[in-house]
């Protein structure tokens, strides 16, 4: 098992809960078809490409509803991912990893290389919108415990 796997139970668990809380959004399937995993990378892959344009509004449409009630406006979310996610905001480079559902919860696992080539994990939790496309409902950053320079 990868090793953000079990670090990202927690995440899982609380994230359960939020869907549970959640209107517009259905439950995620116990388990994803290719379809599904295709449209889950292809959606991530699109929000980094926006932040790399600098396509606020493009990255915020790819959030989860409550991510656009939290922060209100494309440009807010834009700040704060500039902010507080600076290696999502703007990766070296990217690579997808595994992906898992536990409790409903659907995440995403990237690898991702920030401008000093430093390993990042992040654990991007995705939501099954009503019409059936996916969503970024949450991204977890951690670090390995040896963290590898490539």
């Amino acid at each position: 098992m990868h090793p953000l796997f079990s670090s990202i139970r927690l995440l899982a668990v609380l994230a359960g809960l939020f869907l549970l809380a959640l209107g517009g959004l259905a439950r995620a399937d116990a388990e994803l078809s290719a379809t599904d995993e295709r449209a889950i990378r292809e959606t991530i892959q699109a929000q980094l490409e926006a932040f790399q344009a600098d396509d606020a509004e493009r990255a915020f449409s790819l959030a989860a509803p409550r991510i656009q009630w939290r922060f209100a406006t494309p440009e807010a979310f834009m700040t704060m991912v500039r902010t507080h996610y600076p290696v999502v905001y703007r990766p070296a480079r990217f690579g997808f990893k595994g992906i898992r559902t536990e409790d409903a919860v659907v995440v995403q696992l990237v690898e991702m290389w920030d401008d000093e080539q430093q390993l990042w994990y992040a654990a991007y939790q995705m939501l099954r919108a009503e019409d059936g496309s996916w969503r970024i409902g949450g991204c977890a950053l951690t670090r390995p415990p040896t963290s590898k320079s490539v």
